[in-house]
């Protein structure tokens, strides 16, 4: 079972749902490179969901602790180890589904593939718990970016039918920040975020649950970031993207809205501005042919609504090959997305730093 990405930078997960622990091992950073632990922590925070009214009931600090690799606030060369303990863990509600399978959940192919004995306790490894790794290792990283002027940012584009103005995306990352972080939904349009809030909460009185589209976005990218075909942008980045639970699909620039564009409404021009080459539009969403353009980089993820809810579905018992009713117990998100921004947010940095180690530009 493999669970790790990256390649110059290297990032591999560890732990489970309702094991001791979750975390993850980073590999690849020079001796000497400092690491913000408090900034580490306030990524970490953001993704937790003590403190979110419309998040889950389970209640985890996700305070790290760094096991090795770490001395006096930097980085030794050896692999660095990010752990957080699950403290609250409550086996008891999953204890049926080790016959009768969640619909929209990975309990069937997992059992299938791994057997009776395999751990889906929460969800096991396939649960969104596990992007605690993820935003560790984004989180990290990032002291990578910032030096070379390279900001990172996600938020809430799209909820519960609710979209987020075009105006107010229309703004540099330092502006949007600054309100992205100041709703619980994580949406840089605050008259768009409480309505927002209003669709979770009807769906989670329904018994029920809603996705959305989270974008992120990356400015101070240098031109030539990245290599052509397998390893594009688009490729790393997406395969990367994917991995997150619920993740459905991903888009770039234009998107999916370029199949209606022609090609010239889709090019984007070139000019020239203060001796730099830039694009008067950005449909190509800052990649072209797999390498950066300068231009911000643009991507867009489809979170599904979250499949645990309490409405009775219909499922099977594996062991008697009949027709089961199921009503998922337990404490669950009714929407994951808010919680899901900072996890795309840090694994688009941990990302593009991997691509600017490999092509040496860090």
């Amino acid at each position: 079972m493999r669970m790790a990405i990256g390649e110059a930078l290297r990032l591999t997960l560890f732990g489970s749902s309702h094991g001791p622990v979750v975390g993850a091992v980073l590999e690849g950073l020079p001796a000497g490179t400092p690491v913000d632990l408090e900034a580490v922590q306030r990524e970490l925070d953001r993704r937790r969901p003590i403190g979110r009214a419309l998040a889950t009931k389970r209640r985890e600090e996700d305070q790290l602790r760094v096991e090795s690799g770490l001395v006096n606030g930097r980085t030794t060369g050896d692999p660095l180890v990010g752990v957080v303990e699950n403290r609250d863990v409550r086996r008891g509600p999953y204890r049926e589904l080790e016959d009768v399978p969640r619909p929209g959940h990975a309990d069937f192919p997992a059992r299938m593939r791994y057997g009776e004995a395999f751990d889906l306790s929460g969800g096991g490894i396939f649960s969104g718990r596990m992007t605690v790794g993820l935003v560790f290792g984004g989180a990290v990283a990032r002291g990578l970016l910032s030096p070379q002027g390279i900001d990172v940012l996600a938020f809430t584009r799209s909820l519960g039918g609710v979209d987020a103005s075009a105006a107010s995306l229309e703004r540099r990352l330092p502006e949007l920040r600054a309100d992205v972080l100041s709703h619980e939904v994580g949406c840089p349009d605050l008259s768009a975020s409480k309505r927002m809030s209003e669709a979770i909460e009807r769906a989670r009185k329904d018994g029920d649950s809603v996705g959305g589209v989270i974008e992120v976005r990356a400015e101070g990218l240098p031109v030539g970031v990245g290599e052509p075909f397998f390893d594009s942008v688009e490729s790393t980045l997406a395969h990367a993207l994917f991995s997150v639970p619920a993740v459905k699909g991903v888009e770039f620039g234009a998107g999916f809205t370029a199949a209606r564009m022609r090609g010239s409404e889709h090019n984007d021009p070139f000019f020239v501005e203060d001796g730099r080459v830039r694009s008067r539009t950005n449909h190509a969403g800052g990649i072209l042919g797999g390498l950066t353009t300068g231009m911000p980089l643009v991507a867009r993820v489809v979170v599904k609504p979250t499949s645990s809810i309490a409405k009775e579905q219909e499922s099977v018992s594996l062991s008697t090959k009949s027709s089961r009713r199921l009503v998922v117990k337990g404490r669950h998100d009714p929407c994951i997305v808010p919680r899901a921004v900072p996890v795309v947010e840090n694994l688009t940095a941990f990302v593009l730093a991997d691509l600017m180690a490999r092509g040496g530009f860090l």
